[in-house]
C-alpha cells in the first residue's frame, strides 16, 4: 500500500478574504500599507466530531512603493491542517513577493499588471496507532487491530517519521480600478512547480500540481449599495473545484477610523465526479462587516452533496479577519478590495 498524499490542498470558501492562500501575485496588493489576515475553518464536525477537519492560516504583507507608479509587496504565511481520525496534519511557512507594474490610468484610475511568486517549507505528519490496513480485515465486515498491517514494523508500533519539503508558486494578475467603487480583476496561480514527493514510504509519489483560476469585481450600484461578484477555478490532477457567487456590500456611516460597510452573500460550489460529470457540494452563506482598520467575515457551507446523510446540519464553519495599517505614503493607488 502507498501512504502518500496525492489529494487537493486547502481552500477557504472566503478565498477572498485569504489573498495570500490564493495566489502569490496578491502579496501587497491593498489600499493600505500593512495588511493582517487570519482565517480559520472547521469543516464537518456534526458527522466527523472530534475527527472533523481544521484549517487555521494567518498571514502579513506589506507594500512598498517603487519608481514613479509601481509597487513592490513582500509577506509571510503560516497555516496548518489536520484531518481526520489519523489525524494527518500539514504545516507550511513560506514567503511571497510581488511586483505592481503601472500600465496606463492615474492615481485613482489604473490598471496594473502583477507578478508574484513564493516559497515555503512543508511538513506532513500522521498517527499511525488510528490507520486501518486491508491485511487487518477478515473480508467479512470484522477488523481485528493487532493483525500486522503488512507495511513493515515501524507502521505496526505506529512510527511514521514527519514529512519535509520545499515548495514553490508562482503567480499573475491584472486588475483595473475605474475610480472609487468600481474595479475588476482577473488572476492566475501556479502551485507545486516543483511537484515534490510526499510519500510517508520512500515511494515516488509526487504531488500534483495545481492551477488556480480566479477574478472578481466591485460594481457600483448606487452610493450606498455596491455587488462584488467572483469566483474560483481549482484545477489539481483529476480534481476540479468551482465556486462562484456574489457579496450585496451597504455603505453604512463612516466611523472614526475610515469607511464602514456591512455585506451578505451567497456562493455556489461544485466539484467533478470521479467518472464524469459534476457535483453539487455546498451553498454557501456568507457575511461580512468593515469598519476602516479591520473587516470581519463569516460565513457557513450548507452540505447539499451525498455527504449530507451523515448527519443534520453537516456543513462548515469559516471565520476571517483582515487588519490594515495605513501608512505615511502620500501617493495613493486604488485596489480591488479583499
Amino acid at each position: 500500500m502507498s501512504m502518500g498524499m496525492s489529494a487537493q490542498d486547502i481552500h477557504f470558501s472566503q478565498f477572498y478574504m485569504s489573498p495570500l492562500t490564493l495566489n502569490p501575485a496578491l502579496t501587497g496588493v491593498s489600499n493600505h500599507s500593512q495588511r493582517l489576515i487570519l482565517n480559520y475553518r472547521n469543516q464537518w464536525a456534526p458527522a466527523l466530531g472530534a475527527n472533523a477537519y481544521n484549517t487555521s492560516s494567518l498571514s502579513y504583507d506589506v507594500r512598498k512603493p517603487v519608481a514613479e507608479r509601481d509597487y513592490f509587496g513582500i509577506g509571510g504565511t503560516l497555516w496548518g491542517d489536520v484531518a481526520g481520525e489519523s489525524n494527518f496534519g500539514t504545516f507550511q511557512a513560506k514567503v511571497s513577493a510581488s511586483y505592481s507594474k503601472y500600465l496606463a490610468g492615474a492615481y485613482k484610475k489604473a490598471s496594473y499588471l502583477v507578478v508574484g511568486g513564493d516559497i515555503g517549507y512543508t511538513q506532513n505528519r500522521i498517527s499511525a496507532e488510528n490507520l486501518r490496513w486491508p491485511q487487518q480485515h477478515d473480508g467479512i465486515g470484522g477488523w481485528n487491530e493487532s493483525e500486522p498491517s503488512g507495511e513493515g514494523p515501524d507502521i505496526d508500533n505506529g512510527n511514521i517519521s514527519p514529512l519535509n519539503y520545499m515548495d514553490v508558486s508562482l503567480g499573475l494578475l491584472y486588475f483595473s480600478v475605474l475610480d472609487e467603487f468600481n474595479n475588476f480583476y482577473g488572476g492566475i496561480a501556479f502551485s507545486h512547480i516543483n511537484r515534490p514527493n510526499v510519500s510517508f514510504l520512500n515511494q515516488d509519489v509526487n504531488l500534483y500540481f495545481k492551477t488556480t483560476i480566479h477574478a472578481g469585481a466591485e460594481l457600483e450600484i448606487s452610493k450606498i449599495y455596491s455587488l462584488l461578484p467572483g469566483a474560483i477555478v481549482l484545477i489539481q490532477g483529476p480534481h476540479r473545484e468551482y465556486n462562484a457567487g456574489a457579496n450585496l456590500r451597504f455603505r453604512m456611516k463612516d466611523s472614526a477610523s475610515g469607511p464602514k460597510y456591512v455585506q451578505f452573500g451567497l456562493w455556489y460550489r461544485t466539484g467533478n465526479k470521479v467518472d464524469g460529470g459534476l457535483h453539487s457540494d455546498a451553498v454557501i452563506a456568507s457575511a461580512r462587516i468593515d469598519n476602516g482598520s479591520y473587516g470581519l467575515g463569516l460565513s457557513y457551507d450548507a452540505t447539499i452533496s451525498r455527504f449530507r446523510r451523515a448527519g443534520t446540519a453537516n456543513g462548515s464553519i469559516e471565520l476571517s479577519l483582515n487588519y490594515y495599517i495605513k501608512g505615511k505614503e502620500d501617493r495613493r493607488v486604488y485596489c480591488p478590495s479583499f
